[in-house]
């Protein structure tokens, strides 16, 4: 999902700035105009370092800026769909719970959480499985996978993302930990259940 990639735009640098440290001056408009924009692949820009200008500035007629055509690293985000991702809720509510992964926010609908009936509490900011008493509340770490990417280029925060956890090996982090829990106790009452009835093979032929 995070990737340093080499890319190449335009900045445009005001009269004001014309006298100062050219070079400083081109880093600095660089990062100001595309650190935090969706760029037409959706790939979020995080940071952007290494900014190199590409042959002269050109002037518009009838601006007196200076635009200058730059070549800069950009580390950048873009989980594609069915990507898994690990999270923190961070807000519920009536029809289920925000979760933060990276620098951007999904949302896990109340139908996508667990396969149990989900009961809201409000008022403790928690949803809590009917049958399994399984809760979900604000601070806990999840694993999900994106089902729906629709990303606003104007403002990377408004994107719409949903997610879901209603697959083997997703879920809240505390559920994967006592599955693992129970599966390798499983596999040790096999091993030793095994193992006597090989014992008792053996004690037979003698």
């Amino acid at each position: 999902m995070y990737r340093i990639i080499s890319k190449q735009d335009t900045v445009r640098i005001p009269p004001a700035k014309l006298e100062e440290d050219y070079d400083s001056t081109i880093t600095e408009l660089t990062k100001y105009t595309f650190e935090g924009t969706i760029d037409s692949f959706r790939n979020l820009t995080l940071s952007i370092s290494e900014v190199l200008p590409i042959g002269q500035g050109h002037i518009v007629h009838g601006d007196g800026s200076v635009y200058q055509r730059v070549e800069y690293s950009a580390l950048i985000f873009a989980p594609p769909r069915h990507e898994i991702v690990h999270g923190v809720v961070i807000e519920v509510l009536k029809f289920g719970a925000f979760v933060r992964f990276g620098p951007l926010e999904g949302l896990l609908h109340i139908s996508q959480i667990m396969d149990d009936h989900v009961d809201v509490d409000l008022m403790n900011e928690r949803l809590i499985g009917k049958e399994t008493g399984r809760e979900i509340k604000v601070g806990d770490l999840i694993r999900a996978r994106i089902v729906t990417y629709k990303i606003n280029e104007r403002n990377p925060h408004e994107s719409r993302i949903g997610l879901t956890m209603r697959q083997p090996g997703l879920g809240k982090l505390e559920w994967l930990e006592e599955a693992r829990k129970e599966l390798e106790e499983a596999k040790k009452g096999t091993k030793k259940e095994g193992e006597v009835k090989k014992s008792k093979r053996k004690g037979k032929k003698k």
